[in-house]
């Protein structure tokens, strides 16, 4: 086996379900949820908001949080589940650089199964509009090491976050007990 997985990265376009399979996830294996929008700066939220997409400045301070948080967590023994849509393999490797053994798992969908669901999801700050721009950021993670691709297009949640725990496992995953 290679370097146990001791945290994982739910991490994918807007509306690939990263938040409810990190929910089910934790609901299936004890493991410790953090929700990575929850720490956005309100800078970050408004220009959301207002349609503009964000770039590598915008994500650096937040990105710079994630990293706390995923040390905080390993270091009082959760084992932590981080939603976050990792979009880049620059951000990907700074988020590792914080929890050495970090895996990642890649929920990827069709472009127009994204914008469905976005522009069916309430009370989110993410518009539909931005999903383009995700799609054009976005650089695939297959082939980096510790990383899990599930089809998020067709798979249900409970599937992705029972695929997930699976690999977790044979990945070195222990529950708490």
């Amino acid at each position: 086996m290679s370097q146990p997985v001791t945290a994982l990265v739910i991490m994918g376009v807007s509306g690939c379900g990263k938040s409810s399979v990190s929910e089910a996830l934790c609901r299936l294996n004890g493991a410790t949820a953090i929700e990575g929008d929850s720490f956005h700066p309100a800078a970050n939220i408004e220009k959301m908001s207002a349609g503009h997409p964000l770039n590598d400045d915008d994500r650096a301070g937040w990105l710079d949080i994630l990293c706390d948080e995923l040390r905080r967590s390993l270091k009082a023994g959760e084992h932590p589940v981080l939603t976050c849509s990792a979009l880049k393999k620059k951000y990907r490797d700074h988020l590792r650089e914080a929890a050495p053994g970090l895996g990642f798992v890649f929920l990827e969908l069709t472009r127009a199964v994204a914008a469905d669901r976005v522009s069916h999801r309430p009370g989110h700050f993410m518009p539909a509009s931005l999903i383009d721009s995700q799609f054009a950021t976005l650089e695939s993670p297959k082939g980096e090491p510790l990383t899990l691709a599930l089809n998020a297009s067709e798979d249900s949640v409970e599937d992705l976050a029972e695929q997930t725990n699976a690999w977790w496992l044979q990945h070195g995953f222990e529950p708490s007990k």
